[in-house]
Parts: structure tokens; sequence; C-alpha cells
């Protein structure tokens, strides 16, 4: 019998999973297969990609009840030595209190859904497949994975906004986003830095949500998200960092309320907001027109602001590593970051970022530079291990 773990990753209208295996010592998991369900809720297309067959359909209706049940039937039919011992899911915000996985139950489950107001985009949909899964497979273990845990090690002082203390000690401070991403990339170090793993990294994770993460020996030092998803970087939608009086200004002289002001921010804001035409960076970057460019060079001007702020919390850089889709895939993007970084030592190779890496750096850079594809849903799969590792121990005895 094979032990299986699955990785799930609920966005407003998609749902991204991966099925893992368990070794027969129970240590890092094997990936077995991945999928996607898109057109969520009305009438979802269902893909599972795997070596020993997948599948690709259409369901008619049902939402994430039908395709959970699908993808659940598929694991049980596809391969009957498997068992599926657990589900981790990505949870964007553990708050104050969540700051490492846990094994979910009702009354965390509540206390994360009180967190919505804190990440209305992602928050609300990352627990839809927590109470399905609870209701259709009561018994089956499942555990959250936050995005705000890697952050749980910045100083006291890093985290703290200048306002009352009350309000701060009410929640009111900066969290950072991206964990697990930044918590995967970390674990990919050794085998790209070596010895210099442990020493002053800056990663940029680029997509169509986007941050940037100071670490220093293994752990956050500080990120340029904070109390929410849309403070920072411009995003493909979300404004990034923005005045605050000018929210102020839009409250008073447009009448603007809390909800038109969450829809501008989150939703029309960005890349869409610059450009007028997409928030997709492959478009913009395919589209000759001023607006596009405009859009695009904004990006990587505010990357290179908050690189230099992150160096200088750091107090300096031994690597500065790409990652997600943009970080990935943009070879063009990553040019204009680094040309804008030469003052760090950064000399780009051209051939090897035209290729994606992974090391785009080139031999005189004092600085070097490396695109490394992320991987959360491995580390969902690692933490609902770990937490999940007693009963997986206990069954292996058996």
């Amino acid at each position: 019998m094979s032990d299986v773990i699955l990785a799930l990753n609920a966005g407003s209208t998609s749902l991204k999973f991966s099925l893992f295996k368990l070794g027969p010592d129970g240590i890092d998991p094997t990936a077995l297969a991945d999928g996607e369900a898109d057109g969520l809720p009305d009438c979802p297309h269902l893909r599972i990609t795997a070596a020993s067959g997948g599948i690709d359909t259409a369901l008619d209706a049902g939402g994430y009840e039908a395709v959970l049940a699908r993808v659940l039937d598929w694991i049980e039919t596809h391969d009957s030595s498997m068992t599926l011992i657990g589900a981790g899911h990505r949870i964007v915000h553990g708050g104050s209190e969540f700051t490492a996985p846990v094994r979910l139950n009702k009354a965390i489950t509540r206390k994360l859904a009180a967190l919505n107001p804190l990440a209305p985009l992602h928050q609300p949909h990352n627990l839809v497949p927590v109470r399905v899964l609870g209701a259709s497979h009561p018994h089956l273990p499942q555990v959250a994975c936050f995005d705000t845990g890697f952050h749980a090690s910045n100083a006291p002082l890093t985290t703290r906004y200048a306002i009352p203390r009350e309000m701060h000690d009410a929640g009111i401070r900066r969290y950072g986003f991206h964990g697990l991403s930044y918590e995967y990339i970390t674990s990919t170090l050794p085998k790209f830095l070596g010895d210099n793993a442990d020493g002053r990294v800056v990663v940029a994770h680029l997509g169509g949500g986007a941050s940037m993460c100071a670490i220093h020996q293994g752990r956050s030092v500080a990120s340029s998200m904070g109390f929410s998803a849309i403070d920072g970087l411009v995003m493909a939608t979300r404004s990034g960092a923005i005045d605050p009086g000018v929210l102020l200004y839009l409250m008073s002289e447009r009448s603007m309320d809390e909800a038109a002001l969450s829809d501008l921010l989150y939703r029309r804001s960005g890349l869409l907001g610059v450009s007028g035409i997409s928030g997709d960076m492959r478009t913009l970057l395919a589209s000759p027109t001023p607006e596009a460019r405009e859009a695009v060079d904004l990006f990587i001007y505010r990357i290179g602001r908050e690189l230099g702020s992150l160096v200088a919390a750091l107090g300096g850089l031994d690597a500065l590593i790409f990652t997600g889709g943009i970080g990935e895939h943009a070879a063009s993007v990553r040019a204009g970051v680094c040309a804008g970084a030469q003052w760090l030592g950064i000399r780009l190779d051209e051939a090897a970022n035209q290729s994606d890496g992974p090391r785009i750096s080139d031999a005189d850079s004092a600085v070097p530079v490396f695109v490394i594809p992320t991987n959360e849903n491995l580390m969902i799969a690692r933490h609902t291990l770990a937490v999940l590792r007693p009963q997986t121990e206990g069954r292996a005895k058996q």
C-alpha cells in the first residue's frame, strides 16, 4: 500500500492541486500527479496529469464539490494500492495566531474565516475546499499551511507600523506573504549557492501576485508585502504600495466607499490599470502600445526600488533569485531588473537569461543571479506530512 497526500491551492475560479506519494521511510514526498480545475464555480473543466494516465473532462455543474468528488474518485480508482492519508491546503493568511502549519478543525477554520477581510481575494476561496472535504470526508485529516508563516521570523521592529500601540497589539502590523514559495526556494539554495546558501539573499516572487523577500540564514528578514497582499510591488491588478493620502482623497473628493476602494486596489489597478489593456505580463510584452510599455517599466522600476530597500535591511547581498510565473519566464523583465541593479555589481549573461537559467549572471558578476522554479505544492505536502507524521509512523509499524 502507498500512502498519498493531496496538496490543494484554491482560487476564486480555479483549483490547483498535486498528489504526492510517501516513500517507505516516510521522507520527502514524490509527485504522482498534478491537476487543475478552472471555470469554477459554475461549469468547471478538470485536468489531471499523471505518468500512468490522467483525465481531461468537463463537469456539467457542482462547483468545488463536484471537482473534489471527481478528484477523490480518481485517486481511489486509479490505483487501488493508494491510500489518501491527508489533505494540505494553502491558506494565505494565518494572522498573528497561526505561524506554523496546523491540523484543521471547525474552531480553527472559523478563526481563519475571520481573517477574510485581510486577504479578500484569497482567504475565502482557500477555505472552500476545507469545508467541502470536511463535509464529504469528515475523517480525512486536513492541514492548513500559511503563506504568512515563513515571515514569523521577522524582528518585531520590522513588523510595526507607526500607529497607536493598541492597534498594533490588535493585529494591525506587517505580515508578509508568498511564504510557501520563499520557503521552498530557501530549501533549494544549497544546490545553487553551496556554502553561501545561508548568506544574504533576495528572492523576487513575480507573478500575478508579486512580492520580494530578504532572507538570511534561511529565515525571512523582511518582505515587500505588509498587512495585506496589496502592498509592495505593482501586480497584475493590485496597486502595490500607495500613499494612504490618495485613499483619503478618493474618499473625500470622489465619495468612494470601502467597496469601491477595494475594487480599485485589488481588481482595477496594477498592470491592468496602468496599461488599460491587461494585467497579463505576456500580453503587455507583446503589445506595441506606449501604455503597455509604461506598465512594464513601472513594474521593473518598483522591483528595483524594493531591491534597494531589502539589500539595506540585509546589510548587503550575496545572491538574487527570480521565481514565479513572470520571474521564471519573462527574460526581458529579469534583464530590466538586472540592468537597474548594476550598482550592486550584478552583470547579466544575456544568453543564459534568454534560456531561463538557472544561473543568469556572468562570471564577473559580484552577485550571482539565478532563476529557480518554485513549488508551493511540494511545501504543502512536506508540511502536511510533518503534522501527520505520528499517524504515518504508526501506519508503517502495522
